[in-house]
């Protein structure tokens, strides 16, 4: 079946699947602890889509087009069969690319049963290696150590190449990026340094605190040299770069100031079963109901196709990247569909 195109002419490529809304740390960009305290009525297992519903969803937006699939959260490593869920998503036929994004704490005792799933590669949130400004920025959890640790065994279990996400907050963590970069550069592992964006609308964003990709390039190249290269692939979000000496590349994902929308060829199904067309939405179309209610495959297939191509989603684009204004308060947090 032919890929469906948005009103834009975007094919749909890509699906995000959130397996849970929970997430042991508490990132203020993301889930802030003042409101998602320890009593925080997170989704119920019964309200959440099952691993069974999860891949009839993926069967069927495979069958659409879909050649990319990642696992997030949520923290993903919190459900305990997710190497089953990934075993399952790893026969389906077209699927190119299966990654699974984690904040990497749980991983190093997984990675080895992830591989063997079938699972491609980890994309790991690591916003600092300096133990201070990583407890800020995690909302004191986790250590830096088992992420390290996290790493190391994926590197192992060939879930490569390894990308470490770095999200830049003015004022919180860019004077540690080039202790960051210098750690991994020569290791194979990618480091992509993402502007701090307006996700949802508890993270008490403003403009203020984004750090231009081109700021930050400037410091990278004035210590280490680099060139920028090609994007792997039509779609990808980060600007490439490789360091002339030979030690490996790092990225950036600029959405703040340097939107991609153009390209954009994503979708994100929630955990409740929501389906998203744009990071940034403030609503989305449910499709558990219509699954737990008997819908065909055909019907779901129809309902998926049918709000791609009203797509026209372009958030970033339109968002004047000077603007100081508060967000909209009503888009849907990160954490519900997946970053």
């Amino acid at each position: 079946m032919a890929s469906a195109t948005d009103t834009l002419g975007r094919p749909l490529q890509d699906l995000r699947i959130s397996l849970l809304d929970r997430c042991n740390f508490r990132c203020p960009y993301c889930m802030p602890e003042a409101q998602y305290t320890d009593d925080y009525q997170f989704l119920t297992r019964s309200a959440r889509l099952n691993h069974a519903e999860i891949l009839r969803i993926a069967t069927i937006a495979v069958e659409l087009g879909v050649s990319k699939l990642r696992i997030t959260g949520g923290e993903p490593l919190l459900d305990k069969k997710v190497a089953s869920l990934v075993a399952s998503l790893a026969k389906l036929k077209g699927v190119d690319d299966l990654a699974l994004t984690t904040n990497g704490v749980l991983l190093a005792p997984v990675a080895r049963a992830l591989a063997d799933a079938g699972l491609h590669r980890v994309t790991i949130s690591l916003d600092s290696l300096d133990e201070k400004v990583f407890a800020a920025m995690s909302g004191n959890r986790g250590v830096i150590r088992k992420v390290l640790e996290g790493i190391e065994a994926a590197e192992k279990a060939g879930l490569a190449p390894i990308k470490i996400n770095v999200v830049v907050q003015r004022g919180v963590n860019e004077h540690t990026l080039l202790d960051t970069l210098e750690h991994f550069r020569g290791t194979g592992h990618i480091v992509r340094f993402i502007e701090f964006m307006d996700v949802g609308s508890r993270n008490s964003w403003s403009m203020e605190q984004v750090v231009p990709s081109k700021d930050i390039l400037e410091m990278v190249n004035a210590r280490w040299p680099v060139r920028a290269v090609d994007r792997n692939y039509a779609g990808e979000v980060a600007s490439r770069y490789q360091f002339l000496d030979g030690k490996g590349e790092l990225g950036f994902i600029s959405s703040v100031t340097d939107p991609f929308c153009g390209a954009c060829s994503r979708a994100r199904l929630s955990a409740d079963g929501t389906l998203y067309t744009c990071l940034f939405a403030t609503d989305g179309t449910d499709l558990a109901g219509p699954l737990r209610s008997g819908a065909s495959d055909a019907e779901i297939a129809a309902l998926i196709s049918n709000v791609w191509r009203r797509r026209a989603d372009r958030y970033s684009e339109i968002r004047a990247p000077a603007s100081t204004e508060k967000p909209l308060i009503n888009k849907v947090e990160m954490y519900r569909m997946g970053g």
